[in-house]
């Protein structure tokens, strides 16, 4: 494994695009530090001690520590994802943007325009909204979190969020084309690695103080690896669907029957379910705890992770979108014409309309079982995490995006090592998918 790290900066393309990506990270590090003009930092740090384990906390852990500290990057990529959804909905229900996705790169190149168009308009609105319940916060001893309420703090603010969030998109979409792996992801995967070591701090402290036990700590190590093993063995499965090519006859010679298989991965849409389904929820639940009202506090109240409501909301809506980001990636119909066209046939499954519906059948039960498992995943390490007390949030979610992005990055750069006759990145890594 070692020797195969070495290997990548062997390359002077590949080690271009890492250090590229490093980077880029390190300057979205360094603007998760910078803060908003006008607030008060130590009375807003106060107002958010004790947050670990509620919605705050979980968006905190999501933007690397920036909403906790208020910096310029405190909205995070989360507005951008928020439009990103908004489009592939729309590519759904809405014929005219559905004909312009499939109008090829000139198509995709106009959704992209309008994405970037609604991030603005998402993160003016979410600014809005933060800042003017900025204005009405005070720290535990009545203290105000803003110096100089009104009209030019709520302006101002708008403005710093709005302009960071852009800043943030614009680095993702740098990553993605000039660096390694998927910008967005990483900002995110970034975030979240960011707040381990205080985690780690935070825990030495408690096992010093006795707050924690040592039992309780290995419990939760043991329960993180067998999650980290089970995510990783469920993103490697696979549902082979075989398909046999008839006999061709190719220049003068005569190719006999072929056989082959198309792979249907358990959880094709990856870590976009989660990460869709945080983002719809995080906003309202976000805004709700701003707001010094007796109804307003109660809804906040039930959208803690730990809280039943907050889980039932969650899952249903991972299961919509492993759903429904599926049907976008993947079309049975255009698969099995391809299929026809070069000869191939599923064995007891006629070519074309059958073709597809059998694909579309296998389809849809693999997805469920890849919409429970991702749930499982996001939500009952939440829950056991939240009995046990542990003093930070690093739950199914976090661990889901940060082994699922760690294994895309993993199969980009392997990909890139095998294209210069490298032997494989994860060579010797014992990986294997379910066979079907």
């Amino acid at each position: 494994m070692l020797k195969n790290l070495q290997h990548i900066f062997s390359i002077p393309e590949l080690r271009r695009r890492v250090l590229f990506t490093l980077a880029l990270l390190a300057v979205y590090r360094v603007g998760c530090h910078i803060p908003t003009p006008g607030i008060d930092a130590q009375v807003l740090s106060r107002f958010f001690e004790g947050t670990q384990g509620t919605i705050l906390g979980l968006v905190s852990a999501f933007t690397g520590g920036a909403l906790e500290r208020m910096t310029v990057f405190a909205l995070g990529i989360m507005p951008y994802i928020s439009a990103s959804i908004i489009l592939q909905l729309l590519t759904v229900v809405f014929e005219p943007v559905e004909r312009m996705s499939k109008d090829g790169e000139q198509g995709r190149k106009k959704i992209t325009q309008w994405t970037r168009y609604g991030t603005i308009v998402l993160a003016v609105v979410q600014g809005a909204g933060i800042a003017l319940s900025l204005q009405g916060m005070t720290g535990p001893t009545g203290e105000p979190v803003v110096s100089n309420p009104g009209l030019g703090f709520v302006v101002l603010t708008i403005i710093t969020l709005t302009a960071g969030t852009a800043f943030i998109m614009w680095l993702g979409e740098q990553i993605t084309e000039r660096g390694i792996g998927n910008g967005i992801s990483l900002i995110i995967f970034a975030g979240i690695v960011a707040t381990i070591p205080s985690a780690i701090i935070n825990t030495i402290r408690l096992l010093r103080t006795g707050a924690m036990s040592p039992f309780v700590l290995i419990i939760l190590a043991l329960m993180m690896v067998a999650v980290i093993w089970f995510i990783i063995f469920m993103e490697r499965g696979q549902r082979r669907v075989p398909i046999h090519y008839a006999k061709r006859v190719v220049g003068m010679r005569n190719m006999g029957q072929q056989s082959s298989h198309l792979p249907l991965k358990i959880n094709m849409s990856g870590v976009i379910p989660p990460i869709f389904a945080s983002s719809i929820i995080m906003f309202p639940a976000t805004v709700a705890n701003f707001v010094e009202v007796s109804w307003v506090q109660s809804l906040a109240a039930l959208m803690t992770p730990t809280h039943w409501v907050y889980n039932v909301i969650y899952v249903a809506c991972i299961i919509f979108f492993c759903y429904f980001y599926t049907a976008v990636t993947f079309n049975p119909t255009d698969v099995a014409e391809n299929v026809k066209r070069q000869g191939g046939y599923v064995p007891g499954i006629r070519p074309g309309t059958e073709t597809a519906e059998y694909l579309d059948t296998v389809l849809t039960r693999i997805t469920f079982a890849g919409a429970i498992y991702v749930s499982a995943i996001c939500v009952l390490p939440t829950v056991l995490i939240g009995q046990l007390g542990v003093p930070f949030f690093f739950g199914g979610t976090a661990l889901l995006i940060i082994v699922g992005v760690g294994l895309d990055l993993a199969s980009q750069i392997e990909a890139h090592l095998i294209s210069r006759s490298y032997e494989g990145f994860m060579s010797g890594v014992k990986i294997r998918g379910r066979r079907g």
